[in-house]
């Protein structure tokens, strides 16, 4: 198995990249996805949040009032320190009981869009950063998420920079292009994780589908 870390800057078009690798055979664990699962209606995390924050981050309908709860923790260390410490145990338990499930040889990729801020590079066996110029970013944030550029802005610098995102990569993805200049990257690094998965489980277990389809999803 290998296990490989995807991040990059929003607008930089990493759940682009996730989506092809998934359409090629990879076992996508997104993180954000298990962030919001954990704490659905029902869960012991939605439970433990209430218990931390009161009920005032309940929607009437009894699931989280996301954008409340980001009223609270947005700015407050403390409280966002008291939320990860609920979260982020169920988003890591959630995680491995996915990635335990996946065969021998296969490719894991855990979709993490906070991997730098964390700190959690070395939690991977490599690191996949999609990368595009700030420009690109804010003209895809503005153009095509319909963020003023103030917004657009203010998200891109809450995260970590460029140069930071590139000094933890294996692998990077230079993506300030069209997607008929992504795909052929996407499946040239798909080739090459397949390669470096059948070294983890030896040349016998390899199989036919181990060859990435020319176009993804087929």
């Amino acid at each position: 198995m290998l296990r490989l870390g995807l991040t990059g800057g929003i607008g930089a078009g990493k759940s682009e990249v996730s989506r092809l690798l998934a359409g090629y055979g990879a076992v996508l664990i997104d993180s954000d996805r298990i962030a919001r699962e954990v704490v659905e209606p029902g869960t012991p995390g939605l439970a433990a949040v209430v218990a931390e924050f009161g009920p005032g981050v309940l929607r009437d309908d009894g699931a989280l009032d996301r954008p409340k709860l980001g009223g609270i923790v947005f700015g407050d260390h403390d409280r966002l320190r008291a939320l990860n410490a609920i979260v982020h145990p169920l988003v890591r338990a959630r995680s491995a009981e996915l990635e335990s499930a996946a065969g021998p040889g296969s490719v894991v990729v855990h979709d993490v869009p906070l991997l730098v801020e964390n700190g959690m590079a070395a939690l991977f066996d490599l690191v996949l950063v999609v990368d595009a110029t700030p420009e690109t970013q804010l003209d895809r944030l503005v153009r095509l998420r319909g963020m003023t550029e103030t917004e657009a802005r203010e998200r891109m610098a809450a995260q970590a920079t460029r140069e930071q995102r590139r000094a933890v990569a294996d692998l990077v993805i230079d993506n300030d292009g069209p997607l008929e200049r992504l795909e052929p990257r996407v499946r040239e690094i798909w080739r090459d994780l397949l390669g470096r998965a059948a070294d983890t489980r030896g040349p016998a277990q390899a199989t036919p589908a181990d060859n990435p389809p020319d176009t993804p999803g087929e």
